[in-house]
């Protein structure tokens, strides 16, 4: 690989860091409910901070909820990874459909909705993604909704959230504890300290001192640095019942980073599952489409 492909695979792989998009575009909501046969109800939403979400919310015939938290570059329906303009990530898709199907039909009803800058919801914080930072207040306003409605106001509800919204469902729940004392349990498929990330990206392209020059980039364009963009030190307030799965080859990060992750969760009831078989970090945002008895279980061993 050429230095001048290095370069042009950091600008992007910073582009999509600080603003959720591939190729400058976000990508599209490419399937709906429907199309595997459910019923669903557009819906939208302020976040805690006012900004305006949008979401589906997928009825079934019972008192339990889940709500869906996605990640980084996706949105509520998954990623359009099959798309030639989004294909740098695998060039595959992901289809979070096939597990809302799954889920609906052990009997729960589901939430599911674009974090700001992402989909359909509004743009905000200048177009910056936060890495958990700031869109933690989307997570509480999405409990918010939930707990208004009353068809969903009484239900037994528990989160289920990838990357970028286990993320931030970690920090808000460090931050506003109280928001949560009503869920259930949760589920962090794949949450991710950026240091990690970039650290192997930076290896992978051999850009000569990236991690520093990516660091210092971030930081000029969002204020952030990469060091503060980790779930490991909110990960410490989340008491619920929680698994945590990820790909344990994943060739995006180190395993030792979701491993300090999990052991950092002062929880009780808590589960770690390795997903083998692949070194694709993508591959890991099916896997409850694939396996969705591994997120009904969880649940309904630990509800109530």
């Amino acid at each position: 690989m050429t230095g001048t492909d290095g370069e042009a695979a950091f600008e992007s792989f910073l582009d999509m860091w600080v603003t959720g998009t591939t190729n400058g575009l976000r990508a599209p909501v490419f399937r709906r409910p429907g199309e595997v046969g459910l019923a669903y109800e557009n819906v939208s939403f302020p976040s805690m901070d006012g900004v305006p979400l949008d979401g589906w919310f997928i009825p079934a015939d019972s008192d339990r909820l889940i709500i869906h938290n996605h990640f980084l570059p996706g949105n509520r329906y998954g990623y359009p990874g099959q798309l030639p303009q989004f294909g740098g990530l695998g060039g595959f898709e992901v289809d979070f459909l096939k597990e809302y199907r799954a889920l609906h039909d052990a009997g729960y009803n589901i939430l599911c909705y674009d974090i700001r800058n992402f989909g359909l919801s509004g743009a905000a914080n200048g177009d910056t993604v936060g890495i958990g930072l700031l869109e933690y207040r989307d997570v509480i306003g999405s409990v918010w909704y939930a707990r208004s409605r009353p068809d969903t106001g009484s239900m037994t509800t528990f989160l289920l959230s990838v990357c970028l919204g286990a993320d931030s469902t970690c920090v808000a729940m460090a931050l506003h504890p109280g928001e949560f004392e009503d869920i259930e349990s949760l589920i962090l498929l794949q949450p991710v300290s950026g240091s990690y990330i970039i650290e192997e990206f930076v290896k992978a392209y051999d850009i000569p001192d990236g991690y520093d020059r990516f660091d210092t980039r971030l930081h000029e364009r969002t204020g952030f640095r990469l060091a503060e963009q980790s779930p490991l030190e909110y990960a410490r307030s989340i008491r619920m019942p929680t698994l945590v799965a990820q790909v344990h080859h994943d060739s995006m990060t180190r395993p030792e980073d979701v491993q300090s992750i999990y052991d950092a969760i002062p929880a009780d009831q808590k589960k770690l599952v390795w997903i083998e078989g692949t070194t694709r970090r993508f591959d890991g945002y099916n896997y409850f489409g694939e396996h969705p008895e591994v997120a009904i279980d969880w649940f309904e061993t630990h509800s109530g």
